[in-house]
This record gives structure tokens, sequence and C-alpha cells, in this order.
């Protein structure tokens, strides 16, 4: 038998779903139900907090407590890249493999790693801001009109300084 759910404690969790799109409720229900919420109301919730991402693969992490949920959306670093340039957001029904060719400048670079660093594994913000170089890579954004490798050896090198901050 399970354990007894006490309402008043706090309870997290993270969900990562399509923004833009009600999440199915034969998913969420699992996680949600036990918790006593439905999940037609939280699906709901989810996709009103999201509404800022539509189109991208982003994680929510609700926090239940005293059966009321509260949506926090948690960005990955490749969802802030393809937020960047401002490109149109796409039907991810109808179009399938989509470089993302946009431009962004390096200063956006920074304040993307700025706001990853909390869950970076780098000692500096230098190599926070390197692995945002090479998770844009792999999206297929230029930075500054240049590769973003380039700009990682170049980094690496001391051609490009970064603030410590």
């Amino acid at each position: 038998m399970p354990p007894k759910f006490n309402p008043n404690e706090i309870k997290a969790m993270y969900l990562r779903c399509t923004s833009g799109e009600i999440s199915a409720k034969s998913a969420l229900a699992p996680k949600i139900g036990p918790l006593g919420l439905s999940p037609k109301e939280v699906g709901d919730d989810i996709a009103k907090a999201a509404g800022d991402w539509k189109g991208l693969r982003i994680t929510v992490k609700p926090t239940i407590q005293n059966r009321q949920a509260q949506m926090e959306v948690v960005p990955s670093a490749s969802a802030l890249i393809i937020k960047a340039p401002k490109e149109l957001p796409r039907d991810r029904k109808k179009q399938k493999n989509i470089k993302h060719s946009g431009n962004i400048t390096f200063d956006e670079i920074v304040n993307i790693a700025r706001q990853m660093r909390r869950c970076s594994l780098a000692r500096e913000l230098s190599g926070t801001i390197k692995e945002i170089l090479g998770t844009a890579q792999s999206v297929g954004c230029n930075v500054n009109g240049r590769r973003p490798h380039d700009i990682i050896d170049d980094i690496s090198s001391g051609a490009v300084e970064c603030q410590a901050s």
C-alpha cells in the first residue's frame, strides 16, 4: 500500500513538455493523480505558464501545496538559444528537422550563461560561456556572424576576455 499523502507538505517535480500545446492528460495522470489534482487543470496551468515558449521543449516545475499547483518554467540552454534570435514559432507537426540558422550576439550568449550558471558544472563564467557556445553550435546558430567553435578557441587562447561575475 502506498504511503499516505500529507496535503500540507510541499511537493515539487519536473515535467518535460512542448509549450503551446496542452499536455496529454494520460501522461500527467500517473504523476499528478496521487497528489489529488486534476490532470486537466494541471495541463491548462502548464499551457498558461509556458505561453512565451511556444513550440519549444521546456521543463516545467510544478510546486504543489494544499492541492494547489504553482507552475515555474525552467528553461534549458538550447531553449534560450533558440528563443534569442526571435524566430517565428514553428508548428512541430508540419516542419521537421529545422536548423536554427539565426545570428545572435555575444552579449546574449553571456546573458544566457549567467542565467544557466546555477546548473553549470564549470568553475568560472568563461567555462559556462563555452558550454553555451557548444550548445549554440549544436543548435546551428552563429554568434556575431562567426561559428561558435571559433569563439570557444578565442576564449581558450585569451583573445576574448569574459568578465568573472
